[in-house]
C-alpha cells in the first residue's frame, strides 16, 4: 500500500462522477459502502440522480447512507428496490406509498445474503475509501458490508474522498470469514484485539473507475437529551450496577453494545457515572458514536469495537483531529464481524436496544408506527439480543408529548419476540422478565414500566384478558384499542 499521504495508486482509471455513473445498468443492482450515515459513496449517487437515463435501480447497502442515496436518489425516481435499512424522510414515504419496494433484515448475515444470490446478482459496487491501488482499497468512515460487497460485484467503483483523513485506515481490521461449509471460527479472543489489516482486497479486473471526492459525511445530530431519556438512562445504570455485582457473567469485565441514536448516545455517555467496582468497560457493536468518544476521553472504556465512526460534526472534527490516539483503542470491523452472533455469545456482550413500543407480554416492535408504516429497519438489534446474555429494551414509556403510550397491550408488528427480551426498562423503572411466566411479565412490565396516566388503563386490560384465560391471556377485541386512538 502507498504511504499515509498517498490516495490514489498510479496507473488507475481515474474518471469523472458522470462517466463512472453511466457505467451503472439502467436497472442494475447497486451495492454501496455506508453505514450509520457514514462511509457512503456522494458523487456518484449524485450523478446517477442528475442523469437523463431512466433508471430503476436496486440499491444495497449495509446500513443507513447520506443524503445523496436516499433524498437525491429517491427524488429523481432512479431507485426502484432498497435494501436492507433506511432512515431519511424521502425513502421513508415512497416504501410506505409502496413507489419502492424495501426489504427490512437483520445485519450480520446481509453479506452472506448477498455472495450467495439471495438478493440477485450484483452488477456494481460503488463504495467510498481514503485510498485505493489495484487491487485493494482503504475504506473510509466506516466498514459495513463492503468486503463483501466488492467480493460479489462484476465491476468496481471508488470514490476516493479528500474529506477524510488517509489515516481512518489506522481503525480498521478487514478480515473476510470463509464460506460455508468450510466456515472457521473467527479467531478473535477479545473485542479489543485485530486479526486483519488496514485493506480490502478485490481482482484488479473489477475496478472500472476511480472517483475523485472532496465531501464530507453528512454529520449526525443527535438531540440533547430529554427528561425522559435521563430517567431511562439512570435507571439503566442502576439496573447493570445491580447486575454486575450479582452474576458471575462480570467477574472481569462488562461488555456493552447500544443501537444508533440519540438515546443509545444518551445511554452510552450515562455509564461515565456506572459503578463497576475495578471491572474493565468494553464496547463491542456496531457504531462509535460521540458518547464513546467521552468515555475514550476519561479513561473509562478499555476498547472499542464496531463497524462505523457516526458521529456529530464535533465528535467528527475530535477523532479527526487525533486519529492515532483514538485507533489506539477504537477498531472497526465488517459487519459480519461486528455483528457475528458467535462473537456476541462468545464475548457475552450486554445488548441495550430501543424500540417504538413494547406490549404486556415483552414482544418489542422496533421499526413500524401503528404496525404498518416503516420507521426505518431492525438493523442489527436481533443479532444482538437473540445472543445475548442479558438483552435490555430501552425505551421513554411515553411519546408525542405523552400523549402516546409505549407500552401496550398487544404490539401490531413484532421485531424482537418475548423470548429474546430479558429486561424493560423505561423512565419510570425496570422490568426484569427473565424466569417469569407471561402473566407475571404483563404484571412487572405494567407495574413498572409504563406511565402512570395509562397504567390503571393497562392493567383493567389485563385483567380482562385473564378472565378469558390462556396462557398469554389476550382480549382481542379491544387489545389493539389503543392503536386505533392514536
Amino acid at each position: 500500500m502507498p504511504s499515509d499521504d498517498e490516495r490514489i495508486a498510479d496507473g488507475l482509471p481515474v474518471e469523472s462522477a458522470d462517466t463512472a455513473a453511466d457505467r451503472v445498468p439502467a436497472d442494475g443492482t447497486v451495492l454501496v459502502s455506508g453505514f450509520g450515515s457514514v462511509g457512503y459513496p456522494k458523487e456518484v449517487p449524485l450523478a446517477l440522480a442528475r442523469t437523463d437515463r431512466d433508471l430503476s435501480l436496486t440499491v444495497v447497502s449495509g446500513g443507513s447512507v447520506g443524503r445523496e442515496i436516499d433524498v437525491e436518489l429517491v427524488e429523481s425516481d432512479a431507485i426502484a428496490r432498497r435494501f436492507p435499512y433506511q432512515a431519511r424522510s424521502p425513502i421513508r414515504t415512497a416504501v410506505n406509498d409502496g413507489r419502492i419496494a424495501f426489504h427490512d433484515r437483520n445485519i450480520s448475515t446481509l453479506g452472506d445474503e448477498v455472495q450467495y444470490g439471495g438478493l440477485g446478482p450484483g452488477n456494481v459496487a460503488i463504495v467510498e475509501a481514503v485510498a485505493v491501488g489495484e487491487d485493494w482499497l482503504v475504506p473510509s468512515t466506516s466498514i459495513g458490508h463492503t468486503p463483501a460487497f466488492v467480493e460479489s460485484a462484476s465491476e468496481l467503483i471508488v470514490e476516493v474522498n479528500a474529506a477524510q483523513p488517509r489515516e481512518i485506515g489506522r481503525f480498521h481490521d478487514v478480515y473476510r470469514p470463509g464460506r460455508p461449509p468450510n466456515r472457521e471460527a473467527i479467531p478473535l479472543d477479545a473485542p479489543g484485539d485485530r486479526i486483519g489489516g488496514q485493506a480490502v482486497r478485490f481482482d484488479p479486473e473489477k475496478l472500472v473507475a476511480v472517483v475523485e471526492t472532496d465531501r464530507r459525511d453528512q454529520p449526525y445530530e443527535f438531540r440533547e437529551p430529554t427528561a425522559d431519556d435521563r430517567g431511562v438512562a439512570d435507571n439503566l445504570r442502576g439496573f447493570l450496577e445491580a447486575e454486575v455485582e450479582r452474576s458471575p457473567l462480570f467477574e472481569e469485565s462488562v461488555r456493552l453494545q447500544f443501537g444508533v441514536g440519540s438515546l443509545g448516545n444518551a445511554l452510552m455517555a450515562a455509564l461515565g457515572d456506572a459503578d463497576f467496582g475495578d471491572r474493565d468497560l468494553v464496547y463491542f457493536g456496531e457504531v462509535i458514536q460521540d458518547g464513546l468518544l467521552d468515555l475514550l476521553d476519561d479513561g473509562r472504556l478499555r476498547s472499542a469495537s464496531a463497524t462505523s465512526l457516526a458521529l456529530s460534526e464535533d465528535g467528527q472534527d475530535r477523532l479527526f483531529d487525533d486519529v492515532e490516539r483514538y485507533a489506539e483503542d477504537a477498531v472497526l470491523r465488517p459487519a459480519d464481524v461486528s455483528n457475528r452472533p458467535a462473537l456476541v455469545d462468545r464475548f457475552g456482550v450486554v445488548a441495550v436496544n430501543s424500540a417504538l413500543e413494547v406490549d404486556v407480554y415483552g414482544h418489542v416492535n422496533s421499526t413500524h408506527v401503528n404496525g404498518s408504516r416503516v420507521v426505518n429497519g431492525v438493523g442489527g438489534s436481533g443479532d444482538f439480543n437473540r445472543h445475548s446474555p442479558l438483552a435490555v429494551t430501552a425505551l421513554p414509556s411515553t411519546a408525542n408529548g405523552g400523549n402516546l403510550t409505549r407500552v401496550v397491550p398487544m404490539v401490531p408488528h413484532v421485531d424482537h419476540t418475548e423470548h429474546d427480551v430479558d429486561a424493560i426498562v423505561t423512565e419510570q423503572g425496570v422490568a426484569d422478565l427473565r424466569g417469569k411466566s407471561p402473566r407475571e411479565r404483563a404484571r412487572e412490565i405494567v407495574d413498572h414500566c409504563a406511565h402512570p396516566t395509562y397504567r390503571e388503563r393497562l392493567r383493567e386490560y389485563l385483567d380482562d384478558a385473564v378472565a378469558g384465560g390462556g396462557h398469554v391471556p389476550h382480549d382481542l377485541d379491544s387489545a389493539l384499542s389503543m392503536h386505533r386512538e392514536r
